[in-house]
């Protein structure tokens, strides 16, 4: 069975207000793709990972899980935090995989962009989600890799994504996912 519409959920690594990623994941919910649609998770609301609760997680866990088991694939879009990437994101990513057995990113497509005010755009950020995501059972497009160096220079006065070789180079990510997605769930089918 073929998928008709994907339903792509980003993720967006960081809680500042004025997010230059959660920008960007808001630019990419506002474009318009063929045979696929773009929703956000906010992962403001979980509390730190605690083991003591993993059999019965708070309901903010709960939704976020259920967002993930919902989705046919998925878009993190990260800074890069000490050669790394944040710890929200880490502990959005530990919910979600927890208890042992019950993880929903298991099979998983996923795509990753990341931007930082430097010039290497949050490279080692990906890098180490990418391990991450081997661990987790997930797959992980390998390109085009999208990285945005001077991230701040890339919206204009109002927040919004000015750079058009930015929107190019998401906008190639995202149908390449969307195809992947695709290619991944005719091959689980068979």
């Amino acid at each position: 069975m073929t998928l008709q519409k994907i339903r792509i959920l980003g993720i967006s690594g960081s809680l500042r207000k004025e997010s230059f990623h959660t920008k960007l994941l808001k630019a990419v919910a506002g474009m318009s793709f063929p045979d696929a649609e773009i929703a956000m998770a906010d992962i403001s609301g979980l509390p730190l990972f605690n083991q003591d609760w993993e059999m019965n997680p708070p309901q903010a866990v709960k939704d976020f899980k259920d967002n993930i088991r919902e989705s046919d694939a998925i878009l993190f879009v990260t800074p890069e935090y000490n050669y790394s990437v944040p710890g929200v994101l880490k502990n959005a990513i530990d919910w979600a995989s927890r208890p042992y057995g019950d993880s929903v990113w298991s099979g998983k497509p996923a795509a990753i962009m990341s931007g930082s005010v430097g010039l290497h755009g949050g490279a080692k950020a990906q890098y180490h989600l990418r391990q991450s995501m081997v661990f987790l059972d997930m797959h992980p497009l390998n390109k085009p890799e999208v990285m945005v160096p001077t991230i701040q220079d890339k919206f204009d006065a109002a927040g919004n994504l000015a750079d058009e070789d930015t929107k190019k180079r998401i906008w190639d990510l995202i149908l390449a996912l969307i195809d992947w997605t695709k290619k991944l769930h005719v091959s689980k089918d068979e």
